[in-house]
């Protein structure tokens, strides 16, 4: 797919993000569309109806912690969702449960299927990825109640690590996906 300048398609990239994780994976698929595409990467905070008015697709990252998406993603999915169903737009969610092999896919992985569930929102592409546990970086009562949660479903406990398991090839297969997904519009 290439365009020139005066043709450039414009995608929107929105990150919601408790530790910064998401923001990083957002990037790294921006990234694959810099020489093809006049990208935008934007905080849910900072981002307006106007801009999704203004881009030709949409792609939202958004994290969980303790359960869920964070509440300003969600309230922001309700307030945009007749814009959102109008564009060419994929999902993608971060979070630790996707660690596990049997809740790493979006059909299988509560917290997409809840996200859906709960916004009505259907985007053209949706995937999941294993987030990072980084118990160096929380707060006292965060860090003991990761620590736990881990504990309970078979997690790491050490809190004076960190642990990533984002799969960043799927990342990339993922950023092809919504390549090939794109250029078809």
């Amino acid at each position: 797919m290439s365009y020139n300048s005066s043709e450039m398609k414009k995608i929107l990239f929105i990150f919601s993000t408790t530790d910064g994780h998401t923001h990083k994976i957002t990037q790294s698929i921006a990234a694959g569309f810099e020489d093809e595409c006049d990208i935008n990467l934007k905080n849910v905070d900072d981002t307006t109806a106007e801009d999704l008015n203004l881009h030709h697709h949409i792609v939202i990252g958004a994290s969980i912690r303790y359960g869920n998406h964070q509440p300003k993603l969600m309230k922001f999915i309700k307030d945009n969702r007749d814009i959102l169903v109008t564009k060419n737009a994929a999902f993608f969610s971060v979070n630790a449960v996707a660690r596990k092999t049997e809740k790493n896919m979006p059909n299988t992985n509560p917290y997409v299927q809840k996200f859906i569930k709960k916004t009505g929102w259907s985007p053209k592409e949706v995937d999941v990825f294993a987030g990072v546990i980084d118990y160096p970086k929380y707060h006292f009562i965060d860090k003991h109640m990761i620590k736990f949660i881990m504990w309970i479903t078979g997690g790491p406990t050490d809190t004076n690590s960190t642990f990533e398991f984002t799969d960043w090839e799927r990342v990339k297969e993922f950023t092809k996906k919504l390549k090939a997904s794109f250029s078809k519009e």
